[in-house]
């Protein structure tokens, strides 16, 4: 038995280091300080269905031996909600009962008592369906019946969740569940969540590359009064789509470090995160950069490099919990994640920024994506990094001014949203 366990175990760290590995985990990505995973729903299976940007990271023991993608605890594990209202200057502000609507695929049946034990975590106020703070719903508004589980949707959705509450802890969530990955479930989902009463912002942390029919498709993502992003991405320069529909405000990522300055954080672009020159969306009238003829991504940032990443909890997988659980969670022959995570990409980034437009209150003005245009002083210039090569250009590298990893920059308040 003893040498069976073991051979399974060598087959399963042979297939994960080739990349072969079953389950929703991806080949890992290797770094100087850490190995990263995509979400199990980074792949999808086929043409129209779209990619989540969520990545998971793992840690390393003392000896140098890699621990669990589920080890620690809500304070050794990413950036707590504290962090990311320091770095952002959001100290002070409230939500007052607003909706942030989160639209993902697929259900995610911990999604309430994951949320509730994240905020019962840092003391944060209570967000349940029983006072009325979080809904969760299927893609025509109802309660009832949900989609089928997913692992790898509910890391994403746990994600989604958790940043909304760390942003802002006083907004009410309303989490829509399409009842698939394909475009056409997403589009019903991205209705509902925008038309739903008191929603003020949507946040989309997935994506898919561009082709000749997201134009027709841009319809969705265009409901005045209230504010809607996307990930850029999460595999370097490029552009994907909702992020360069015109009628988002598109998010970038960077990697965020305490530091002794003034602001006490520093950031740099996150090399993952997406940007570029779109193929088919044409030029909005709020954009200027010259470098670019299309529609140019991305708009804004925030955190996204999972190495400067955010703790998240999700419990939801198919080996029941515990340590055996969490080392085939590692080893990639298991699917979802047990407990207190650190994770990246800009499916961080995406609802951090909608929840800061729920702060603000301004998206009653909010149109498109051109708001952060008008308000450029409220942000945090992002001016070193880069996210690929495009002959030194803007595009893909970070400098003064607008950039595409960066876009305008990052937070420094809410007068830019």
């Amino acid at each position: 038995m003893a040498a069976a366990v073991t051979a399974l175990l060598t087959l399963a760290v042979t297939a994960l280091t080739v990349g072969l590995a079953t389950g929703v985990q991806a080949a890992p990505r290797a770094s100087a300080s850490a190995v990263t995973t995509d979400f199990g729903c980074a792949h999808p299976a086929q043409a129209g269905q779209a990619r989540c940007f969520g990545v998971m990271k793992a840690h390393r023991t003392a000896s140098g031996r890699m621990s669990p993608f589920t080890t620690g605890s809500p304070t050794t594990v990413g950036y707590v909600p504290s962090d990311l209202r320091s770095a952002y200057k959001l100290g002070g502000t409230s939500g007052s009962g607003r909706t942030v609507a989160i639209v993902d695929a697929m259900d995610d049946p911990n999604a309430a008592s994951n949320l509730a034990t994240y905020r019962r975590a840092y003391g944060l106020p209570s967000c349940t369906t029983a006072n009325g703070c979080f809904r969760k719903v299927n893609q025509s508004g109802h309660s009832s019946p949900l989609p089928s589980g997913d692992y790898g949707w509910a890391e994403e959705t746990s994600l989604d969740l958790d940043m909304v509450s760390a942003t802002c802890p006083g907004c009410h969530i309303l989490l829509v569940e399409a009842n698939s990955a394909n475009a056409s479930d997403l589009m019903k989902a991205e209705d509902t969540a925008a038309t739903t009463s008191g929603v003020v912002s949507v946040s989309n942390s997935w994506g898919g590359s561009e082709d000749n029919t997201i134009t027709s498709a841009d319809s969705h993502f265009k409901h005045p009064g209230v504010a809607i992003t996307a990930s850029s991405g999460d595999s370097g320069y490029g552009v994907s789509w909702p992020a360069s529909s015109p009628y988002v405000t598109a998010v970038g990522g960077t990697s965020l470090s305490k530091a002794s300055n003034s602001r006490g954080w520093t950031e740099t672009a996150w090399s993952g995160a997406g940007s570029g020159c779109s193929a088919y969306e044409a030029k909005p009238s709020w954009q200027h950069n010259s470098g670019c003829a299309q529609r140019t991504v991305a708009d804004v940032s925030a955190v996204a490099d999972p190495n400067t990443g955010v703790a998240v909890y999700d419990t939801y997988n198919d080996c029941g919990g515990g340590s055996l659980c969490d080392t085939e969670l590692k080893l990639g022959v298991a699917q979802g994640a047990d407990g207190w995570v650190q994770v990246g990409g800009t499916s961080v980034s995406s609802p951090i920024i909608a929840s800061v437009y729920a702060l603000a209150g301004n998206t009653s003005q909010v149109v498109n994506g051109s708001y952060p245009y008008r308000h450029t002083s409220a942000l945090n210039d992002v001016t070193s990094g880069s996210n690929g090569f495009c002959g030194g250009s803007y595009l893909c590298t970070a400098g003064r001014g607008y950039d595409g990893p960066t876009g305008l920059g990052t937070p420094n308040g809410t007068g830019a949203f």
